[in-house]
């Protein structure tokens, strides 16, 4: 299976997700059946002094990305949900957007397991990680 386009993955953020997941202007730049790679561009809005990007949008960025992950994955949109999602930053991303892998590291019928690197978008330096477990359609 190869899993849905990028145009497709672009539809998907601009449709199903709710308005401040939308007001992260995540794009998909790269889609397969076990991956999505999208980019989050910097802006004042998501940053905290020393124009660093706060952790919040990160995270919910890096949920996002594993969700078009599963549903490509899938081949097609159905509702699931997130049951756990765990973060770990490892150095502020400063001044600039950054790009997020999210990967599929096991597909069961009922659950999803993922995991999302997050990189600062000129630097390519690891910034933080984060993994997520959600529960599918029955």
């Amino acid at each position: 299976m190869s899993g849905i386009s990028v145009e497709d993955a672009n539809a998907l953020l601009a449709s199903i997700f709710a308005p401040w997941v939308q007001a992260l202007r995540l794009e998909a730049t790269e889609m397969s059946a076990e991956h999505a790679v999208l980019k989050m561009p910097y802006s004042d809005d998501l940053c905290r002094v020393g124009e660093m990007i706060c952790g919040q949008a990160m995270i919910s960025a890096a949920d996002t990305a594993m969700v078009v992950a599963i549903v490509s994955a899938m081949g097609d949109f159905k509702p699931f949900g997130t049951v756990d999602l765990t973060s770990n930053f490892m150095r502020p991303v400063s001044g600039e957007g950054v790009v997020l892998t999210a990967r599929i590291m096991r597909m069961g019928r009922s659950m999803a397991f993922c995991n999302t690197e997050i990189h600062g978008a000129n630097s390519g330096k690891l910034s933080a990680f984060a993994t997520g477990t959600y529960a599918l359609p029955g």
